[in-house]
């Protein structure tokens, strides 16, 4: 066992034997050793307690969904022969029943391509349940997926749910049913839906091969979806997947932690829809994905908005920084980008935003900086986003300008 090939042959016969489900005794320590190494996230799914939300009619309040299919729509950012689905109930007080679940890939809306679909399940049964607060991890599901693939991942729900757990803003059309509909071939009869209900994220593997690992982007709505244009898979870590992807060879996978709306320091009271402070869901969001290596932050313009201090949002980067290097994970720092023409600004909340980038340009407290503030500023005015990128509210960019903030990560650093 000492070579390279033999070594991924016994990988690849541990795997096997577990999609056929023979994997007992000793057998498990070696699958665990296999596990850690092979696996990669490739898409995730930042979650929020569910609930009313003034900005979209996500049904994730109230009793929740009975005998309902959600499917899902997910742009993986790696490819590989197995796939496994996490199912997520990160905000629920009790276990979530799921009975059935599928993963295809996307063909023309709520329709998979013919001959993908696939049961998932979990420690051999199509039946779950999700623990409070946590979150259940799929048995290997084999499937062939590029990077830069989208599947369905179709959940059904025989509730009532209660409160179910979302990630509220996509940029993504959805889609529900009523009943089990998780191995519908057809499409037909599905409701558009805007948010991502029941999995929380995608892992990835190559049998025989290591992983390359994954570099989780965590931030707000500039991050979660910024103004790109919908079902196009045009956010900022979408176009930074391509340009991994665009090198070939092993490379990492690009996760996307951005929730709208989120605050790096503080909840926002009275706002549940979008999420936890940064500083504690970091662990979940970021530290939490399979095989992450490196973590990009751009999180802090929420906190202008709502006065917060240099020194609060430097304590603030501080304490994820922490986090990181006690998983032994790198952090690159993002410079807050311009917002002078939007409603955040006033000349103090720009005074502060002067200095919290200063501190993440020169501190070396970060492992490595990118300066998405120089990238997006309007030639000769450094507080003012490019009008060339500019959806029109000073704050958030197009697709344009999610290309751009893309561009402006040297790909050495991940």
């Amino acid at each position: 066992m000492g070579s390279r090939s033999a070594r991924a042959a016994a990988c690849a016969g541990v795997v096997a034997a577990l999609v056929a489900g023979v994997v007992s005794g000793s057998a498990h320590a070696d699958l665990e050793r296999v596990e850690r190494s092979r696996w990669t996230a490739a898409w995730a799914a930042s979650p929020v307690v569910g609930g009313p939300n003034p900005h979209n009619d996500c049904p994730s309040g109230g009793a929740g969904l009975t005998d309902r299919t959600a499917r899902n729509v997910v742009f993986t950012s790696a490819g590989g022969d197995l796939v496994r689905i996490r199912l997520g109930n990160a905000f629920g007080t009790t276990p979530l029943r799921v009975d059935r679940t599928t993963v295809a890939h996307q063909g023309g809306g709520a329709a998979p391509v013919p001959g993908t679909t696939r049961a998932v399940t979990f420690g051999g049964s199509r039946e779950a349940l999700v623990p409070a607060g946590g979150e259940l991890l799929s048995d290997p599901v084999l499937l062939d997926v590029a990077a830069l693939s989208t599947l369905l991942v179709s959940v059904h729900f025989p509730g009532p749910t209660g409160p179910l757990s979302n990630h509220p803003f996509t940029a993504q059309g959805n889609y529900l049913a009523e009943g089990d509909r998780t191995d519908d071939r057809t499409g037909e009869g599905f409701a558009d839906s805007p948010c991502w209900l029941g999995v929380s994220g995608v892992d990835v593997a190559e049998r025989g091969q290591r992983s390359a690992g994954a570099v989780v982007v965590f931030g707000d709505s500039i991050t979660d979806t910024a103004a790109s244009t919908d079902n196009t898979n045009r956010r900022w870590p979408d176009f930074l997947a391509r340009r991994l992807a665009a090198r070939g060879g092993r490379t990492p996978s690009v996760v996307n932690a951005g929730l709208g709306g989120n605050r790096l320091t503080a909840d926002r009271e009275g706002e549940p829809h979008y999420g936890v402070a940064g500083t504690t869901r970091f662990a979940r969001d970021a530290l939490g994905q399979t095989g992450v290596r490196t973590v990009v932050v751009l999180s802090g313009v929420n906190d202008l908005s709502f006065d917060a201090t240099a020194d609060e949002l430097i304590a603030g980067y501080r304490d994820l920084i922490a986090q990181a290097h006690r998983r032994d994970v790198r952090v690159v720092g993002g410079t807050i980008m311009p917002f002078r023409t939007s409603f955040v600004w006033t000349p103090e909340r720009e005074a502060t935003w002067r200095r919290v980038n200063a501190w993440i340009r020169t501190s070396g407290e970060f492992d490595a900086v990118v300066d998405f503030a120089g990238a997006m500023a309007a030639p000769g005015d450094d507080a003012l986003l490019d009008p060339a990128y500019d959806r029109g509210d000073g704050l958030h960019p197009t697709d344009a300008g999610t290309e751009a903030m893309a561009d402006a990560v040297d790909l050495r650093l991940l």
